[in-house]
C-alpha cells in the first residue's frame, strides 16, 4: 500500500469500513471511523478506528481484527459507555476518544444523534484540559523530578537511555498540560507539542535525541528549566498516601 496516493488509501478505508460495519456491526446506531490513515497521514501499517455505537449493550468492548487487508481496531459502545469514556479521557488530559468521536466520518443510520456527540466532543476539544492541580500535578511534578535526578552524574549510556525514555512522556506531559493544551500518549506527544510551539518541540526532540545516544545533559537541562516554571524540584516534602483499603490480612 506504499505506493498508492494517500488519499486513495483513505477512500479505500472509508469504503472497507462501510463493507465491515455493514456485516460485522449490524444495528449499529451509528459509527465513527476515524484514525491517521482516514486523515491522508498513514503508512502501510496505520490501521482504521471504529467507534461503534449501539441503541443499548450490556457492556462496551474493543476487538482488533484485520478486515479487506486493513488492520481495524474498533471500540464498541452504546450512548452511555460512550459518555463515560468521553469524561474519563477528558479528566486524564489525554483526549484519545474524544479525538476520534470530534474528527471522525460518521456512518449509520441516527446521523442527527452522531453529529450532536460530535459537536459535544468538539467542544471538549475546544476548552482544554482542566488545570493541573493537586495530587495529580504533584505526582507529575515528583516524577519528573525523580527522573531528572536519576539523569544528574556519571553513568553508562544504555542507562541514560533508558531513563531519557521514561521521563520523555512524562517531561512532555508536564509541558503541554501545564501550559493548557491536551497531552498526547507515545507518537502523539510530539506531534501536540508541535502544534503547540514547534521550536519547544525541536528543542524536545533534539534533547532527547542526545539522550538517546547516551548523553543527558541537554534534556537535564530541558527538565529543570520546565520545572522551575512549576516551582522547581518536587522532592523535599512531597508525600503520597496509600488507600485506607491497601491492607492484606493473614
Amino acid at each position: 500500500m506504499d505506493d498508492i496516493p494517500k488519499h486513495i488509501l483513505a477512500e479505500r478505508a472509508l469504503a472497507a469500513a462501510r463493507r465491515c460495519v455493514a456485516s460485522r456491526f449490524a444495528g449499529a446506531a451509528f459509527v465513527f471511523v476515524t484514525g491517521s490513515i482516514m486523515r491522508g497521514e498513514g503508512t502501510a501499517f496505520s490501521d482504521i478506528d471504529l467507534v461503534v455505537v449501539f441503541p443499548a449493550l450490556e457492556r462496551a468492548w474493543r476487538e482488533s481484527f484485520i478486515d479487506d487487508g486493513f488492520p481495524v481496531e474498533a471500540f464498541v459502545h452504546d450512548p452511555q459507555t460512550l459518555a463515560h469514556y468521553l469524561h474519563q479521557d477528558a479528566d486524564s488530559g489525554y483526549p484519545i476518544m474524544v479525538n476520534m468521536v470530534a474528527t471522525g466520518s460518521i456512518l449509520g443510520p441516527d446521523i442527527e444523534r452522531a453529529r450532536l456527540i460530535q459537536a459535544q466532543a468538539a467542544g471538549t476539544l475546544a476548552a482544554g484540559p482542566k488545570p493541573l492541580a493537586g495530587a495529580g500535578y504533584d505526582m507529575l511534578r515528583y516524577q519528573v523530578t525523580d527522573l531528572a535526578d536519576d539523569l544528574r552524574g556519571a553513568r553508562p549510556p544504555e542507562e541514560i537511555a533508558a531513563i531519557a525514555a521514561q521521563l520523555h512522556q512524562k517531561l512532555a506531559d508536564l509541558i503541554l498540560l501545564g501550559r493548557g493544551a491536551w497531552a498526547g500518549r507515545g507518537k502523539w506527544a510530539p506531534r501536540v507539542m508541535r502544534k503547540l510551539d514547534a521550536q519547544l518541540a525541536a528543542e524536545f526532540d533534539a534533547a532527547f535525541r542526545l539522550a538517546a545516544e547516551g548523553d543527558g545533559a541537554r534534556f537535564l537541562a530541558l527538565a529543570d528549566s520546565e520545572l522551575a516554571r512549576h516551582g522547581g524540584r518536587c522532592f523535599d516534602g512531597f508525600r503520597q498516601e496509600a488507600p485506607l483499603e491497601a491492607r492484606r490480612l493473614e
